[in-house]
């Protein structure tokens, strides 16, 4: 499954090469690749390559959610171009119950653009995921730029609306059976099954 991020959060065209999000299956989850312009603004987080860094989204990242739109159970993915990177479980919107979990991620960067390639494991998916947003984020201060596969449609922006990826009623349809048959099942996460805050 292929995806461009072709417009502003508000529905304005990009004014660059958009960034393409891959889904692939794999044998116990799914491959997520990204290629994307590397604008290296702002420069890089502090944190170690290949490990999690909290708030990943106040540097440049794509973003990937999984959404089960009835129980408002969700995966968020985040990738950074630098290496770092940051798995977030949320029940009910914004509300975070597991973060920094562990996840192997690959980045090769070049002068203009990089391609990472993340293996996320079903077992960080929640129960019957049915819809899907992804998101792109660069750029500093008053140059930061923010960047959605679907939108806020333009006639329903709000005046003196900002950026929120958590605006769960944008995302659209989407089933991992377009991806691996209509047999197929998505199998059962001992994650969510024990959902609690941590402690």
């Amino acid at each position: 499954m292929d995806f461009k991020i072709e417009h502003t959060w508000d529905g304005f065209p990009v004014k660059h090469e958009p960034v393409f999000v891959r889904l692939n299956p794999g044998d116990a989850g799914v491959m997520m690749e990204v290629n994307a312009p590397f604008f290296n603004d702002p420069p890089a987080p502090l944190g170690e390559p290949g490990k999690p860094f909290n708030e990943l989204w106040n540097y440049e990242v794509v973003e990937a959610f999984f959404l089960n739109d009835i129980t408002e159970q969700y995966l968020e993915v985040e990738l950074c171009p630098h290496g770092q990177h940051l798995v977030l479980l949320l029940s009910g919107r914004r509300n975070v119950w597991k973060q920094e979990l562990a996840l192997s991620f690959k980045v090769s960067r070049r002068e203009t653009n990089w391609e990472g390639r993340a293996y996320l494991p079903w077992s960080y998916f929640p129960p019957n995921v049915t819809k899907f947003n992804s998101f792109a984020i660069h750029g500093s201060k008053d140059e930061r730029s923010y960047e959605a596969l679907y939108p806020v449609p333009q006639h329903e922006l709000q005046q003196g609306q900002k950026p929120d990826f958590h605006r769960l009623e944008y995302f659209k349809p989407f089933s991992f059976n377009t991806l691996l048959g209509e047999e197929w099942e998505q199998p059962e996460s001992a994650l969510w099954l024990t959902e609690k805050p941590d402690v």
